[in-house]
């Protein structure tokens, strides 16, 4: 190992050596000249058009342009929508139906208590999972069609859910039981 520290306090050595000669070196080279301008931005002399002709110009009233802007009228009118021909009036929207919670957590786990019922077509985490595990422990029971029926599911939402989601599978590898040779103080 000392070579291994060695190393690195010479390398930190030459790395560090005149370190503020070199920067002051550098910063007193002669900086690189920019790059010379398109021929087009070159045209437009910004020199010869003096800062009091553009705001007098800005500033000067515009008789023709005037008379062009009071030709235009916009006129404006909400939208009607079909089968109305009155007024507009706003809908309320219908709620979506619900569905009573099948599965939930006991008591205030992970701020779930206060749901108790979810938009037919959607599953809570906890009926998800349920409805998950219940697949894959009884696949020929559980079936797609069945999970979509149970929980108001489209029948293409459930097939989904049962092809790309699966539930942890926790795995326990016991311990090998064969006698392994130790090694003994003697």
């Amino acid at each position: 190992m000392p070579s291994v520290k060695m190393g690195s306090r010479v390398t930190r050595l030459i790395r560090n050596f005149n370190v503020e000669n070199r920067a002051h070196q550098e910063i007193s080279k002669a900086k690189p000249k920019a790059a010379p301008r398109h021929p087009s931005s070159s045209s437009f002399p910004q020199e010869d058009i003096p800062a009091t002709s553009i705001s007098e110009e800005i500033r000067q009233r515009n008789d023709p342009l005037l008379s062009m802007l009071k030709d235009v009228y916009v006129e404006s009118k909400d939208p009607v929508s079909q089968g109305e021909a009155g007024p507009v009036v706003k809908k309320v929207e219908q709620e979506t139906p619900r569905r009573a919670l099948k599965y939930s957590l006991p008591g205030d786990t992970y701020g779930f208590f206060d749901v108790t019922d979810v938009p037919k077509g959607k599953l809570s985490l906890v009926e998800a999972l349920t409805a998950l595990n219940n697949h894959k422990r009884m696949p020929k029971t559980w079936t797609p069609e069945k999970l979509a029926q149970e929980y108001s599911l489209d029948p293409k939402d459930a097939k989904a859910l049962t092809d790309f989601f699966f539930p942890f599978d926790v795995k326990i590898i016991p311990p090998k039981i064969e006698d392994t040779k130790q090694i003994k103080d003697s």
